[in-house]
């Protein structure tokens, strides 16, 4: 019931997406314990959003995506009669500024599900990530319910991890 209930709420912020941004829309990707499917009742959505043409600055762009938020208001109210507590969180980037790369990335080369990719592009920028990370041996390792990267893990001091 928990996994269907944020599915749906994921089908509709889709739609509330595509609405606002459009034909400038490139990239919709859910992330962290919604990505992964370990979600709890009161788990965050977590979404990257990449389109052209945002504005510039933080504020701006959270502003930008106020109206998504408030077309989804009335679905995340009914929710939360339902016992689910979520917010949505979202990282927004140009397609320029996630060709250059994140951190976050790394966890998303392993945990992402794309709602909407045009042309593949973030599939393709992930796969790229995945075979680099291949090729320096990288390793995502669990302690408990955290985790860390050792990226290389033969690194010899004074070597630099380029991804």
């Amino acid at each position: 019931m928990l996994k269907e209930a944020f599915d749906d709420l994921l089908n509709e912020t889709l739609k509330a997406i595509r609405l606002c941004y459009g034909d400038r829309l490139i990239t919709v990707a859910v992330y962290g314990s919604v990505g992964r499917g370990t979600m709890r009742f009161d788990s965050d959505i977590d979404l990257l959003i990449v389109a052209r043409s945002l504005p510039n600055g933080r504020w701006n762009r959270a502003r930008e995506f106020d109206a998504v938020e408030e077309a989804l208001e009335r679905a995340f109210q009914d929710e939360r009669h339902h016992g689910i507590d979520t917010r949505l969180s979202a990282v927004l980037k140009t397609p320029e500024e996630a060709e250059a790369g994140s951190p976050l990335f790394l966890d998303m080369t392993e945990d992402a599900r794309l709602l909407y990719d045009r042309d593949d592009f973030f599939a393709g920028r992930l796969e790229r990530l995945r075979e680099r990370l291949r090729q320096l041996g990288s390793k995502r390792i669990w302690r408990g319910n955290m985790w860390y990267w050792d990226l290389k893990p033969d690194y010899k001091p004074g070597e630099v991890i380029e991804l």
